[in-house]
């Protein structure tokens, strides 16, 4: 069949270039790879040292950097291509940024983490409250941190020794905690019972999704266990209902800096407990 002598010619589409194909298949493949190596701890495929440590902070930079580079060299073809396209563009611009936000973000957990170098934190630095025999014995087979003594320096206690600043190693738990401006406070009683205080406890953190909470009315205690969402991270937290005052502690069981988590955990379960006990007393 022959085509009018008028009939318009399309010229043939030209391909997307073999940099934005990368670029956009690299795009796909770094983000999955961090979710499979958060994925794959929290199902239990691998431990938490490949999957964090290896995974994610020693080889997920590098792919970044490769992302990074491709995306920049994606970029000057892109720009300097005649006629200029929107698509290569848009894509190598999209990756680049991602790339530098992401790096970021790593450099402010890098700032969060020496803010932050202990993962043991309580309201009570003198006698910070402690656990029952049962999360000693899920601590010990889960191969956890040891629960340490808090007037120790830290160059003393694993998982420190060698791994942190000569200042540092000097330092206890009790200097570090005290020291810091976000140091949580113990929650005064007030006019409540202790029963009413362990209720309120329990209460709070059945709220904020800890899981296997346990209470002692006569021992004035109540436990729990934080999970990471990505990483399914466990971290045990107890409170401690005395005749005056409500006093927490929570730590990781895996990990030397917990990036401030302790610390926020308790200032939430503080307020959520006092609101309890408020709620209570009307």
């Amino acid at each position: 069949m022959n085509m009018p002598e008028n009939a318009p010619i399309h010229p043939p589409m030209n391909p997307m270039p073999k940099t934005t194909r990368l670029t956009l298949a690299l795009m796909a493949l770094v983000p999955a790879w961090f979710v499979i190596a958060a994925l794959g701890t929290k199902v239990g495929i691998w431990d938490w040292k490949v999957g964090l440590m290896t995974m994610t902070i020693s080889v997920g930079p590098i792919l970044l950097g490769i992302l990074g580079v491709l995306a920049l060299v994606a970029l000057v073809l892109a720009i300097r291509a005649k006629p200029r396209r929107m698509l290569p563009l848009v894509v190598a611009a999209g990756a680049l940024l991602a790339v530098v936000g992401v790096f970021g973000m790593m450099a402010s957990l890098g700032g969060k983490a020496a803010a932050n170098p202990i993962h043991d934190i309580a309201t009570d630095t003198a006698n910070p409250p402690v656990f029952s025999a049962q999360t000693m014995t899920e601590r010990a087979e889960a191969k956890a941190n040891p629960v340490s003594d808090y007037q120790t320096p830290l160059g003393e206690l694993e998982p420190y020794k060698g791994r942190i600043s000569k200042e540092l190693a000097v330092k206890s738990y009790a200097q570090i905690i005290t020291a810091s401006p976000e140091r949580p406070a113990p929650l005064p009683l007030g006019g409540a019972t202790r029963e009413q205080g362990v209720a309120a406890v329990a209460a709070a953190m059945e709220a904020m999704g800890l899981g296997d909470i346990r209470q002692d009315v006569a021992a004035g205690t109540v436990e729990g266990v934080a999970t990471s969402f990505w990483f399914g991270f466990k971290d045990d937290v107890v409170a401690r209902v005395g005749e005056a005052q409500i006093d927490f502690r929570s730590v990781s069981r895996v990990g030397v800096s917990d990036l401030g988590a302790n610390t926020a955990r308790i200032n939430d379960l503080r307020a959520r407990t006092e609101a309890l006990l408020g709620t209570a007393a009307r």
